[in-house]
Parts: structure tokens; C-alpha cells; sequence
């Protein structure tokens, strides 16, 4: 499956290579992939996310968890698009760990978060990743994100 330099993706090509959905799916448009390397994305903020609601119903601020789920997400593309042959169709591919996360600006309705993913290591079916979000050319938040693929069957013992 891997591929060279990949197009822009929309939502509905994006859809293909993640499981998640409304209200969980949180990346909107892929800009440019380079499998194997690195993946940019576009997450939009609209005062309709369902987390709004409390978070907080005055000032409404995105939870910093949900930027780096975000950036989790866009991994799952990057990874998936770099593996040289499609997953199996019962494996799901799954945020593991994360390391040096750093929120640096709150991100609100209206912003557009820019997800930049780059692939640093693979190490027994452990993907490292550097996650880097951004509004406006300002960094809000930074991590080193691992995720693994496993089969689902696989998950309950």
C-alpha cells in the first residue's frame, strides 16, 4: 500500500483510512502525505463541536487531548500509507503512548488547526511520530506520539 507522494485527501478519502466518525473524527483534509516520511492535515474548529458545551460554555477552549487525538489521527493516515501492503481488515491501528506534550495557545471556534506528522522510527510494530499543531503559523501543542496496528481479536487477551 505504500505510495509515493500522495495527493490531497477530502474528508470522504480520509474516511477510507480512519475508523472514526462524527464526533470523533478529527481530521478534516489532508494537505500532502510523503509515505514513509511525513503527512500534513487541516482540522476545522466550529462553535458546533459537541465539547464546547462545557468546555467551557463562556470562553470555549478545545481540549488539548482532542488536539493531540487529532494528531493521533493523522498518524493512523501517515502509517497506513506507508505500510507496504494494506492492514488487515480486522486491525485498527491504535494511539499507545505520548511523551514531551507541550500546549502552548488555546485553540477556539473559528481557528483551523494545521497537523503536521513526521514519521521518526518504527520499532517492533511501534510507530514514534513528532506531532507538531498549528493555528495561524503559531504553534498550540507538540508531541512525540506512538501508535501500534493490531488485529482486534488480538485486543481482548
Amino acid at each position: 500500500m505504500k505510495q509515493d507522494m500522495a495527493a490531497e485527501m477530502d474528508v470522504f478519502e480520509v474516511l477510507k483510512h480512519l475508523p472514526h466518525r462524527y464526533p470523533f473524527l478529527l481530521v478534516d483534509k489532508v494537505l500532502s502525505c510523503d509515505p514513509g516520511k511525513c503527512l500534513s492535515a487541516l482540522k476545522n474548529v466550529t462553535i458546533n463541536e459537541p465539547f464546547f458545551q462545557g468546555h467551557f460554555p463562556d470562553r470555549p477552549v478545545m481540549p488539548g487531548v482532542l488536539i493531540l487525538e487529532a494528531l493521533a489521527q493523522a498518524t493512523g493516515i501517515l502509517g497506513v500509507l506507508s505500510m507496504d501492503q494494506a492492514p488487515p481488515e480486522d486491525a485498527m491501528y491504535f494511539f499507545v503512548g505520548i511523551d514531551n506534550a507541550r500546549f502552548k495557545h488555546p485553540v477556539g471556534p473559528g481557528d483551523q488547526i494545521r497537523l503536521d506528522v513526521e514519521l521518526k522510527k518504527v520499532r517492533r510494530n511501534i510507530w514514534v511520530f513528532h506531532g507538531k499543531a498549528s493555528v495561524d503559523g503559531r504553534v498550540v501543542a507538540s508531541a512525540e506520539l506512538m501508535c501500534t496496528h493490531r488485529r482486534v481479536e488480538d485486543m481482548r487477551s
